[in-house]
């Protein structure tokens, strides 16, 4: 068992099950509002599902549902991302964003996404001519017909901010337990008892943020669930940092009733992304890459971009989303259970976990005294971004271990030792970008091998370098 700054005490406040970016997010909420909290988590690490997948933007919520919850949370998550992300040194990269309109049918939908912006209350927005998105982005298509302006979207680090919110959490007095698959429980006397893969939990509350077994964790412990969840498989192209000179804005395609479709986006990390599909799937686990729906992505990006013909492709990934039988947010509690339900987040999940966990919070509404603003505790989070200095560029680094993305030894070594160390090897990744470059680790994944040997709760397997942004 795998207990960070575990007490043997009463039961907790707030039992959180899930360790993505949602339930990250909403362990830092209820821990600042004063409530006693443990999250757990089924994987050694955070971040171990959904959320290690997506294209890292930060969204205004231009197109979001009117009136939604969706957009409440987006909306509140954005403005409070912008509030604290230079106190946790979280890195944000300002770009903008455009809709592109690549057919006369596309074209004909830009006066309607411009309209539901505004009546969203992102007024910036505004259409654009083709001559006019051109000259910002010259290398795009001389097929471009036209574009919305959306000048309030930013890339951010998707990996380093929850995990942010999860150490400040830590501090206030949080608790994690990772391994902790939540087996079965029980309900009695205004109390739940958890049986857990890694020992039983009491709390008052559970907080069910198990993104894509969110539907089967309620079916188990309710005895019924109130939504099913519909794996989305979303596949991803990484070209080489010399590509991401080709683009400045992000580029949106015109939505369908399905999709957000096919992004093109500089990563903060100094690569150019392309992606996600959308595939239905039944395996909730595992999201296999496809050759040819990878050639595919190449092919629409290189048709949008022609100068990327020849780019050499970094990497390539694939994540699922946790989409449910409805396209809204499915938040609900059952207050007669203490039960709060956090459900069907999908690909505006990042953006819009610390929205989500503020509104989850009001419907909690419980009897705590939050903390002091004075006494909170704000960790600095190693950057990781490209535009801003890094950690090779400060003497005493030791070692450059991975030369693909410039990863010195004592990013590592800080990883390892920190308060939330990683469990396993895709957890390291996700904390210093090592083997995520050109290589993949071929050249620098023996010497990572050694340097966390014996350190991981599931040691690095050879070949393990596979995940990308």
């Amino acid at each position: 068992m795998n207990d960070v700054n575990s007490k043997k005490d009463d039961a907790y406040d707030v039992v959180v099950v899930g360790g993505g970016v949602v339930g990250c997010a909403m362990v830092r909420r209820f821990t600042l509002e004063g409530a006693r909290v443990l999250l757990l988590e089924k994987s050694p690490d955070i971040l171990s599902g959904a959320s290690k997948g997506n294209s890292a933007i930060l969204h205004t919520g231009f197109d979001a549902p009117p009136g939604s919850v969706e957009l409440e949370c987006m909306q509140a998550g954005y403005r409070e991302y912008l509030e604290i992300h230079q106190r946790l040194n979280l890195p944000l990269l300002k770009t903008g964003a455009m809709v592109v309109a690549w057919s006369d049918d596309d074209l004909a939908k830009l006066d309607g996404i411009v309209r539901q912006a505004h009546a969203n209350g992102v007024a910036d927005v505004q259409l654009i001519g083709r001559d006019n998105v051109l000259a910002r982005e010259p290398y795009l298509a001389s097929t471009v017909k036209g574009a919305v302006e959306v000048p309030g979207e930013y890339l951010i680090d998707p990996w380093s901010a929850p995990l942010g919110y999860l150490l400040q959490a830590m501090l206030s007095g949080a608790q994690v337990r990772f391994s902790a698959e939540v087996q079965a429980g029980r309900f009695d006397d205004g109390q739940w008892t958890l049986l857990t893969s890694a020992g039983t939990v009491r709390a008052t509350t559970v907080i069910n943020c198990a993104g894509l077994f969110g539907d089967r964790l309620e079916q188990d412990l309710l005895g019924e669930a109130a939504f099913s969840i519909h794996p989305r498989k979303g596949q991803f192209v990484v070209f080489d940092k010399a590509a991401a000179k080709l683009l400045g804005a992000i580029v949106l395609p015109v939505p369908n009733e399905r999709t957000k479709g096919i992004v093109l986006t500089r990563t903060i990390f100094g690569n150019l992304l392309v992606g996600p599909t959308a595939e239905e799937q039944d395996d909730r686990v595992h999201a296999d890459l496809e050759s040819d729906t990878l050639a595919q992505l190449v092919d629409a990006a290189v048709e949008r971009i022609p100068a990327l013909a020849g780019m050499p492709v970094t990497a390539t990934y694939a994540g699922l989303r946790p989409a449910s039988d409805k396209k809204e947010y499915r938040i609900r509690t059952l207050a007669e259970k203490n039960w709060i339900t956090v459900g069907g987040i999908r690909s505006t999940g990042l953006t819009a976990a610390l929205g989500i966990a503020q509104h989850v919070f009001r419907l909690y509404a419980g009897a705590h005294a939050a903390l002091p603003a004075a006494s909170l505790k704000w960790p600095t989070m190693p950057n990781l971004a490209e535009h801003l200095p890094r950690d090779y560029q400060q003497p005493g680094y030791g070692e450059i271990v991975c030369h693909c993305e410039m990863v010195t030894k004592r990013e590592i070594e800080n990883a390892l030792a920190g308060l939330l160390p990683p469990g396993d090897f895709g957890g390291l990744k996700r904390r210093t970008r090592a083997c995520m470059g050109r290589c993949q680790g071929f050249y620098c994944g023996a010497h990572i091998a050694e340097l966390s040997a014996g350190r991981l709760a599931v040691p690095l397997a050879t070949g393990a370098c596979h995940e990308s942004h």
